[in-house]
């Protein structure tokens, strides 16, 4: 009954893992059958055998069952001593051989036991470990000390940390950009400025073909998020191409912090407002609208 479940049960897993071909599927589960029948009618003939011997010559199978049981004793009695001799542990027979002579107070008698192999194997490789290491740490030098694995640990872990700055310097967006108060990215968004946006904005942000960007009017929101939304995807219809696709994510946002700065400048020749004003920046503690303007001014730029 067993036999049946257990068939049952792997020809149900053969079918689930199946080929794929009907044809290759039969004949695989065809074999196994036959493989299980065949192991099947083994086991059944070796148990009447087995049974007809005990009948027809019983004294062989005592003689059987006699070697077998004097093997597994043997095996027994050779891991018993085997574990004796580690521990060093003697039977009790061999006690008297091991008394000290003249030893004896108030009739308590002491033994001279003799240190267990363990023991030994324990003291003598800790010798051995401790010339080696002597010799790999401090003669030869082929080992790192304390001092050295820690200058290496440290020099593993500049190496994560700049590449995950510079993995985290490709994460801004218009959602999670924020003003850089510390002026790094303000910085370094000045070149970028002059190289992509000048031509349309100014050298110092007055506006030419695009708007002004030094005053508080604009045309698709003046906080750090607007003006990063409107570089990174421009504005077509006014001419102004999509940034992403030119500069990084870092590099949108350090033009972005630049943009800030220039607010409130007093550049030559600035050109008219354009937009609606924004009177209070949340980047100063005000609450500004989010304001966008019907104006049609023919500018292309982030204002």
């Amino acid at each position: 009954m067993n036999l049946i479940l257990v068939m049952s049960s792997v020809s149900g897993t053969l079918i689930a893992i199946g080929t794929g071909n009907l044809y290759n599927d039969i004949f695989y589960l065809a074999v196994f059958f036959v493989l299980i029948a065949v192991l099947a009618a083994a086991i059944t003939i070796n148990k009447a055998l087995r049974s007809m011997l005990k009948v027809t010559m019983p004294e062989v199978v005592k003689e059987e069952e006699r070697l077998k049981a004097e093997k597994k004793l043997s095996r027994k009695n050779y891991w018993k001593s085997t574990w004796n001799y580690i521990m060093g542990l003697k039977p009790l027979e061999q006690e008297k051989d091991m008394v000290i002579k003249n030893h004896e107070y108030d009739g308590i008698e002491e033994l001279n036991n003799p240190i267990p192999v363990w023991f030994n194997a324990l003291f003598y490789s800790s010798i051995v470990f401790a010339v080696v290491y002597l010799l790999i740490y401090q003669v030869f030098g082929w080992g790192l000390n304390q001092d050295q694995e820690y200058e290496r640990e440290m020099a593993k872990a500049e190496v994560a940390k700049q590449e995950f700055l510079a993995q985290s310097a490709n994460s801004f967006d218009e959602n999670t950009i924020e003003v850089d108060e510390t002026g790094t990215l303000a910085a370094n968004g000045k070149a970028l400025f002059t190289t992509n946006c000048a031509a349309c904005h100014g050298a110092n942000g007055e506006g030419t073909i695009g708007p002004n960007l030094t005053d508080r009017f604009w045309l698709h929101g003046g906080e750090i998020k607007d003006i990063f939304k409107t570089v990174k995807y421009g504005v077509p219809e006014k001419g102004m191409v999509p940034w992403e696709q030119t500069l990084t994510p870092a590099q949108i946002a350090e033009v972005s912090n630049f943009i800030l700065t220039l607010r409130d400048t007093k550049p030559a020749n600035p050109k008219g407002a354009e937009g609606v004003e924004v009177t209070a920046y949340e980047s100063e503690g005000g609450a500004a609208p989010a304001a966008e303007s019907e104006a049609s001014a023919d500018s292309t730029a982030t204002n």
